[in-house]
């Protein structure tokens, strides 16, 4: 009578395999979604003419287009959003929250004129996407989640992605994150009936900062403040934008 022999995978085994096959999936998931990429990008690009009208510049930083090529949009969705990851408009992320569309994210990131080593203050998490394309950019990246499931949920997707230099906080936004200020930079992805004072102390001087400001569930404005070296500020209403609106306990 013949025995069947059943061949005994050690555990050492099966993490080596994992460990080989590992490099290779995460290649074909880079692959999957490289054609819907450079698809956003383009789709950006025309937008950016076709809305230049109104920023007087019809082009979007090099820089920028080249992060929003590098961040993995499809893995900052939930996953029954993900086959919609790369089209130009806002995603539910659950919450009654969204994820802004690719072509807006591009412009607040363009306005703030990020430089190597710059630190940023990021108001809204959301899904964490805004934040991931701040990374590609600055050296260290703050943001602050008032709905702490968005908020646990986007600090484990980016440090599943590899992003060492965000900080995600859960709280209200509206007042910063004072122990970390000034900051270079702070972008606000809520809208809010005007500028927080808070952030304006934070943001240093020389600094930008973008923020939708108006009423909510209207249409708003996307402003642009920018504070001198003697502290003074300039703001500028750069185009019309809808954004759900900031929360929290302030007045």
């Amino acid at each position: 009578m013949s025995s069947l022999h059943v061949a005994q995978v050690s555990p050492l085994s099966i993490c080596l395999i994992l460990l080989f096959l590992l490099p290779t999936a995460q290649a074909e998931e880079a692959d999957r979604y490289a054609r819907e990429r450079a698809d956003m990008l383009d789709t950006i690009r025309a937008e950016s003419a076709f809305t230049g009208l109104y920023r007087d510049q019809e082009t979007l930083d090099p820089a920028v287009m080249s992060a929003m090529g590098r961040v993995w949009r499809h893995r900052l969705v939930p996953e029954e959003q993900r086959e919609y990851a790369y089209e130009n408009r806002p995603l539910p992320i659950g919450y009654g929250q969204t994820i802004s569309q690719p072509y807006i994210v591009a412009l607040m990131t363009g306005l703030l004129q990020l430089q190597a080593g710059d630190k940023v203050l990021e108001l809204g998490t959301g899904s964490g996407y805004q934040a991931a394309v701040l990374a590609e950019l600055a050296d260290r990246v703050h943001t602050i989640e008032v709905v702490k499931p968005l908020g646990e949920r986007a600090r484990a997707d980016l440090q599943e992605l590899g992003y060492r230099n965000i900080q995600v906080r859960i709280g209200d936004g509206y007042y910063g994150w004072p122990e970390e200020a000034p900051f270079d930079a702070i972008v606000v992805t809520a809208a809010a009936s005007h500028v927080p004072p808070p952030l304006l102390r934070q943001l240093k001087p020389g600094g930008r900062m973008v923020i939708p400001v108006g009423s909510a569930f209207q249409v708003q404005q996307l402003v642009l403040v920018e504070k001198a070296e003697d502290g003074s500020i300039r703001t500028t209403q750069v185009l019309p934008v809808r954004f759900v609106p900031l929360t929290g306990g302030h007045d």
